[in-house]
C-alpha cells in the first residue's frame, strides 16, 4: 500500500534529536524545555486526592467548572479581565492542543495566517494541515522586534489569523504595550482571528509587565489566549492547559474541540482547581526563574558567548559567533557530543533556515545543573 502524507515535510522535531544526542552522549540537557526538579508536593497530593474523592469520569467537556472559576478568577487578579466560566474558558490537553483546534476552527485553504519566526514548531503544520498558507515574518535581531510596517503591509483580504507568542519561544523577549497596540491597530474593523500563546506568562523579568491581549479591549473580542499548567506547575508531562475566548468565537471552538479530545484528565483537573485558591503559587514564579536566570549568566559572564538577558520564558539566548562560524546545528551538535551539553539551534525555528549564531539553553534546572553547565561554556 502506498499513501502520501498530509505533511510530507515534517521530519522528527529537533528537541526529539536533541535530547536522544544527550542520552545517547550523557550530555547534561538544556535543550528541550523541561525542569529536572519536581512539582510542588501539595499539588501532586491534590491530584491523588481528588483521584481518591471520585473524580475520575469524564469532566465536562469545557473542564472542570471549579478549575474555570479559577481561572476566571486568576484572568481578573492578573489583568482585571473578565472571561465567564462557562462559556468563555475551556480547559485543553496541554496548550498544544488549543492551537490545533484554534487554527482547525477558523483556517481553511487558501487562508492566510501571518506568524513571526522563529516561531514555536507546532503553528506551521497546524495551518498547512488545515489547507492555510503560512505568511512568515522574520524578527528583526539582535532583539528579536517586530517591524509593523511590514505586518500591515502583508495584512490582506486573505488574512484568516495572526499567532503571536509573548514571553517568546525560544528568544526570550516579550511584547511591549506598543506592539501590542500596534497589533490592535492592524486588525481593528477585519475579521482577523488573534491566537495569542501566552504559555510563559508567569515567567518574566525585570519588573516588565506581561502585555496579554486580553489587556486591550479590541483585541481580546478578536483574540484567543492560551496557557499551560504544565509550564507554570513543573509537569510538562501533565499536558493540562487552557484557552480563554469571547463567547462567539469560543462555541466555534468547541466544535471542533468536542470531536478532538472532548475532555481532559479529571482528576489533575480538580488537584489545580485546589491548587489555584492560593496566588501565590503563579504570583512568585518569575521570582523562582529570574534567580535562576541570574544564576546561570553569573556563571557565564566570563565566558566567549555573549547574550542579554532574557526578559521572559525560562530560556535564555547564547551568541556563540565570537567562538566559531559554524552553522548552528552543526555546532549544537558538537557541543552535545565534545563538550556534553546540549541545546537548540534557533536556525530550525527561522524562515530559510536563517543562521544568527545562536543557540537556546533552558534554565529551568536545578542550580547544580546549571553550574555544571556554565562550567561547561565557560571553559569553550
Amino acid at each position: 500500500m502506498q499513501h502520501n502524507s498530509k505533511l510530507p515535510n515534517v521530519g522528527t522535531t529537533i528537541f526529539s534529536t536533541m535530547s536522544k544526542l544527550a542520552k545517547k552522549h550523557n550530555a547534561i540537557n538544556l535543550s528541550q524545555g523541561f525542569p529536572d526538579f519536581g512539582s510542588d508536593q501539595k499539588l501532586i497530593d491534590l491530584v491523588n486526592n481528588a483521584m481518591n474523592s471520585g473524580y475520575n469520569q469524564y469532566a465536562p467537556m469545557a473542564g472542570n467548572l471549579e478549575l474555570r472559576e479559577a481561572i476566571s478568577k486568576k484572568m481578573e487578579i492578573l489583568y482585571q479581565s473578565s472571561y465567564h466560566p462557562e462559556n468563555e474558558i475551556t480547559i485543553t490537553a496541554g496548550a498544544t492542543q488549543a492551537i490545533f483546534t484554534i487554527i482547525n476552527t477558523f483556517v481553511k485553504p487558501k487562508d492566510e495566517v501571518i506568524i513571526f519566526k522563529p516561531a514555536y514548531d507546532s503553528y506551521q503544520p497546524s495551518i498547512e494541515l488545515n489547507g492555510g498558507k503560512v505568511i512568515p515574518i522574520q524578527l528583526e535581531t539582535p532583539n528579536f522586534s517586530i517591524d509593523w510596517n511590514n505586518v500591515k503591509h502583508q495584512v490582506n483580504g486573505n488574512t484568516k489569523m495572526i499567532i503571536i507568542n509573548t514571553p517568546h519561544n525560544p528568544s526570550g523577549m516579550v511584547f511591549s504595550q506598543n506592539d501590542m497596540l500596534q497589533l490592535q491597530s492592524i486588525t481593528k474593523d477585519t475579521n482577523i482571528v488573534v491566537l495569542s500563546d501566552e504559555v510563559y506568562e508567569h515567567m518574566i523579568y525585570d519588573d516588565e509587565k506581561h502585555q496579554s491581549v486580553c489587556l486591550f479591549p479590541d483585541l481580546k473580542s478578536r483574540s484567543f489566549v492560551v496557557a499551560s499548567f504544565c509550564k507554570t506547575f513543573h509537569n510538562t508531562g501533565w499536558r493540562v492547559g487552557y484557552c480563554c475566548a469571547p463567547k462567539e468565537l469560543m462555541d466555534m471552538f468547541m466544535q471542533i474541540h468536542q470531536f478532538n479530545v472532548f475532555c481532559v484528565h479529571h482528576p489533575t483537573q480538580k488537584g489545580i482547581a485546589d491548587y489555584l485558591q492560593e496566588p501565590k503559587h503563579y504570583l512568585r514564579l518569575s521570582e523562582f526563574y529570574q534567580k535562576k536566570r541570574d544564576l546561570f549568566l553569573n556563571l557565564i559572564k566570563d565566558s566567549k558567548f555573549n547574550f542579554k538577558p532574557s526578559k521572559g520564558t525560562y530560556f535564555q539566548i547564547l551568541d556563540y559567533s565570537e567562538i566559531t562560524e559554524e552553522y548552528d546545528l552543526y555546532y549544537a551538535k558538537r557541543l552535545t557530543i565534545k563538550s556534553r551539553l546540549a541545546s537548540i539551534p534557533l536556525s530550525v525555528f527561522n524562515e530559510n533556515n536563517l543562521d544568527n549564531k545562536v543557540l537556546r539553553f533552558c534554565f529551568s534546572k536545578k542550580d547544580d545543573t546549571l553550574k555544571q553547565a556554565a562550567e561547561i561554556l565557560c571553559n569553550i
